[in-house]
């Protein structure tokens, strides 16, 4: 008798962004990557693909133009082949895409067809940077592959839970409807995923637990996750809106922009700019990078402290508004580049709000180390945790998910 075939268990992460895509190939068996990589400066000079094999075999670095992100994916499926990773691998189950605006219609992973295509397209107003990118590196997989499951997990998805008094802009109803302006929220694989590993390392199901999500990166983001659903973020219609980040300024009052443009001649775009790429911490300081901005506060410097305390300012509003917003909060966690890995923003932002049962003990949050952790004393009520988060692990379980089970799709 023919022994059955086993089920494809292998997941394709595909990232594209408008000059680069990054993936990662994982398989879903163990939850374990078989490779890396990144294809960087796509249709400019310079282009490079590094790829890296994880069992077994040296990391790989091609260099030459990449015209578009149809030669950028054809040149991932060849350095895949090479590995005996490719894409015609009949152990490859679905190919999983981040897609960064999925409005209100998709709040979970969702199998691409044609008219999930034209929504997302539709979308594009309201994420004109991101979901263009998106667009053209799953249609470029589709033709790759036209035969695979094609999976859309979306950032927005993990925050469309929020409530009405959450979601909504307190402007005329009719125009907010009529131009989709709501609060939407974004890094919500991240959320979801550090949320749940929290509940996870406290010993509870996630559906026992509240926890403020700090995913401090570059870019940065709060969100309040009560047993599992979020019901408040701090991004909103874009990205820009919330804690103070790298380059964007995070909360502003509105009438900046109308100031900006009455007395300083300054057209939209280049408020634009002026709110997205030239402020935040690089506004500040001039710099992006919290190490950085560190070992400059260490010598003395002014404007690199005032960055550092402003940013960190922000940060405590939240958690503390996010503390009322769930009434009872069994853990803050901390994630992302800057929150996993800057312990002075974990100390200074905790600081001060032990009366609401919060702590950090300095020699736990010290440690330097890849596994998620506990930094709060044991007489502590809430934890302080650091979870490192994984995106494209959550996408890929979120992916494969669907494809083993259809009647999750919604």
């Amino acid at each position: 008798m023919t022994a059955p075939t086993p089920s494809p268990t292998r997941v394709l992460v595909l990232n594209s962004g408008s000059s680069s895509v990054k993936y990662q190939l994982l398989d879903m068996a163990d939850g374990s990557r078989l490779a890396v990589g990144l294809v960087e400066r796509i249709g400019e000079e310079g282009s490079r693909l590094v790829h890296t094999p994880l069992r077994g075999g040296e990391k790989r670095v091609r260099s030459g133009t990449v015209a578009d992100h149809a030669a950028a994916l054809k040149a991932v499926a060849e350095e895949l082949a090479a590995d005996g990773l490719g894409l015609d691998s009949p152990e490859l189950a679905a190919i999983g895409h981040r897609v960064v605006h999925g409005g209100l219609r998709f709040t979970a992973p969702t199998v691409i067809d044609e008219e999930v295509l034209a929504e997302i397209e539709r979308l594009v107003p309201v994420a004109p940077l991101h979901n263009p990118a998106n667009i053209v590196g799953i249609r470029t997989a589709m033709t790759l592959r036209p035969d695979l499951p094609q999976v859309a997990v979306f950032d927005t998805a993990f925050h469309t839970t929020m409530p009405e008094a959450a979601a909504r802009y307190a402007i005329d109803v009719d125009t907010a409807d009529a131009y989709r302006i709501r609060r939407y929220g974004f890094h919500g694989t991240s959320h979801a995923y550090v949320s749940r590993e929290t509940a996870r390392l406290l010993g509870k199901a996630p559906e026992e637990v509240n926890v403020i999500v700090l995913h401090l990166g570059n870019g940065a983001s709060a969100s309040a996750v009560a047993g599992g659903r979020c019901v408040d973020t701090s991004m909103g219609l874009t990205p820009l809106e919330g804690l103070v980040m790298g380059t964007r300024s995070g909360d502003v009052d509105p009438a900046v922009t109308f100031h900006l443009m009455r007395v300083a001649g300054m057209t939209a775009d280049e408020i634009d700019t002026l709110l997205n790429k030239r402020s935040g911490l690089v506004g500040l300081c001039g710099d992006n990078d919290m190490r950085e901005i560190r070992r400059r506060i260490d010598e003395g410097d002014q404007r690199a402290a005032l960055a550092f305390d402003v940013y960190v300012h922000r940060l405590k509003k939240y958690i503390g508004a996010y503390y009322a917003v769930l009434g009872r909060v069994d853990a803050v966690a901390f994630t992302a580049g800057v929150g996993e890995n800057a312990a002075p923003v974990r100390e200074a932002a905790i600081a001060g709000l032990e009366e609401l049962g919060l702590a950090v003990d300095a020699d736990l949050n010290a440690v330097r180390s890849d596994e998620a952790r506990i930094i709060s004393p044991e007489y502590a009520r809430v934890a302080v945790a650091v979870v490192p988060t994984d995106e494209e692990l959550e996408i890929a379980r979120q992916t494969f998910a669907l494809v083993h089970d259809p009647a999750q799709e919604k």
